[in-house]
């Protein structure tokens, strides 16, 4: 009998009622190592009182002791970082380089947050009227809600709940079915770095667990990573439901590579960018556009080579692999799909990794990296997010084409620009549609102290996440306005009122 995880409530791992499970898969070797039970609505639902009757103490814990539980937790994610990273591995299939990466971008929100007590400072200002202060407040929410998505199972939950606990929230985390062992470390923790009982609690789950999260009247604000699909599903039922939500969505990001770029450096950061973690990411650049053809040309003679160069196996294995397995054989073959229908639409496959095989892993999630040449704006690889290693070199005449077509796209979550002229990369970031923007980086996420958000279809709702983004969606702002009597300035008896 495979080993089964199950919930986090109210400080320790409580086995459900459900006769729901999901298997979860060691994607290197495409086999079930261990099931998750499946929360029922009315799991979630002792979940969300168990956090609300919580928030009561937690919101008035001074900012600074709640901060101090973020330091204990940052001491002790560093300490667990191997355990972490080999969780993430195993049932995600990252590489361990891409792993460790993950869990630091994390801990890059959680060193944030440990500045709570600066973080929640309103603003004050005296003597607006005569012997009339007033000043704002930053208060917490309650009960607020995390779902995430099987690609990033530590960092994406530390984009959320960190900020949300030091801001004094309770908090809720529904993490994917397909690696869930992540969370319930991310759990122990907290409570071994002194976070109270219940206000931090997991539910594992599917569709169902979500849309109970979604309906409860006592979630105040949800977060969401995810396809574009479910993120508007989000955004939809949570906000008619009255609740304060981000969603964030799918991503097709563009990095245009100008003719005057050091091709070399471009080249790295696109296969960096392209096939890390298998492209299995909102962040990846999924399309080159190369600003005339003897760059194109060039670009794709130094990719190709490389692609198929491409070290693949398990995390674990005794080579220094740079890319693993897929998360799931659906998932693999959805990727396939896609480039079965880039070749029928009449792109040119020039490394085709649809046959890889890994030795040892034949029953495994793996597909080598995929190069398109030749993509046009109207084939479905180019519009659509694969989310595998797939790189589209799309072809264009002239820079303004390349910014044209990056802001006709439906998708604006991230983008990239390689050139050497300074005059053009500022241009290229004032004009360009997408909420993200690197200059000669090719993953421009932000740190930890900025905030990480896109346009159009890649996020819906007003805030971005973390940062002080962050900190302003997981608080309601007060102003007080307030007038003391002058017999009290003017040094009058003050009488106690007489109480009927």
């Amino acid at each position: 009998m495979a080993n089964t995880l199950h919930h986090w409530i109210n400080g320790a791992e409580v086995h459900g009622t459900s006769n729901c499970f999901g298997d979860v898969y060691n994607p290197a070797f495409g086999e079930v190592m261990s099931r998750v039970q499946l929360a029922t609505a009315e799991e979630v639902n002792t979940a969300i009182a168990i956090a609300k009757a919580a928030f009561p103490a937690w919101a008035a814990t001074p900012p600074l002791r709640r901060a101090r539980v973020m330091f204990k937790y940052k001491e002790l994610l560093e300490k667990h970082a191997d355990e972490i990273v080999a969780a993430i591995a195993t049932e995600h299939g990252k590489v361990k380089a891409d792993a460790h990466g993950e869990l630091i971008r994390g801990l890059e929100v959680v060193e944030f947050a440990c500045g709570a007590p600066h973080l929640l400072k309103g603003e004050f200002a005296d003597n607006v009227g005569t012997a009339v202060d007033s000043y704002s407040l930053r208060q917490p929410l309650g009960v607020v809600a995390g779902i995430t998505p099987f690609n990033f199972p530590a960092m994406v939950p530390m984009w959320m709940f960190p900020l949300a606990l030091v801001a004094g929230n309770t908090f809720i985390l529904k993490p994917s079915e397909r690696d869930p062992s992540t969370s319930l470390i991310l759990a122990r923790l907290l409570k071994e770095a002194g976070l109270p009982d219940g206000v931090f609690n997991v539910v594992q789950g599917d569709k169902v667990a979500v849309d109970a999260i979604l309906a409860h009247p006592d979630i105040q604000a949800v977060s969401f990573v995810g396809s574009t699909p479910i993120a508007q599903y989000i955004y939809a039922t949570g906000t008619a439901n009255g609740k304060r939500v981000q969603a964030l969505g799918g991503a097709k990001n563009h990095m245009v590579v100008m003719p005057d770029a050091d091709l070399d450096q471009a080249v790295d950061a696109l296969m960096g960018a392209a096939y890390g973690s298998a492209g299995e990411r909102c962040m990846a650049i999924s399309v080159a556009v190369a600003v005339g053809d003897a760059v194109a040309d060039a670009l794709v003679d130094k990719l190709a080579p490389k692609v198929r160069a491409l070290k693949i196996g398990s995390w674990d294995s005794a080579a220094d692999v740079e890319m693993g397995p897929l998360v799931t054989r659906e998932h693999k073959n959805k990727v396939i799909g896609y480039i079965d229908a880039g070749v029928a639409e009449g792109a040119e496959l020039v490394v085709d990794g649809r046959s890889h095989v890994v030795a040892g892993g034949e029953s495994g999630f793996f597909l080598g990296g995929s190069l398109f040449d030749d993509v046009s704006t109207d084939m479905k690889i180019y519009q659509e997010e694969i989310f595998g290693p797939v790189l589209c070199v799309v072809r264009v005449d002239s820079y303004n084409e390349a910014v044209r077509i990056t802001n006709e796209h439906a998708y604006g979550n991230g983008t990239a620009i390689f050139t050497r002229d300074g005059d053009t990369a500022r241009d290229f970031v004032a004009r360009i549609q997408v909420g993200m923007v690197g200059v000669n980086v090719p993953i421009p996420v932000p740190m930890a102290f900025m905030s990480f958000g896109g346009w159009k279809a890649s996020l819906f709702g007003d805030h971005h996440a973390y940062g002080a983004e962050g900190i302003r969606f997981y608080t309601r702002l007060k102003t007080v306005t307030a007038r003391w009597p002058q017999s009290i300035r003017s040094g009058a008896e003050f009488v106690m009122p007489t109480m009927k």
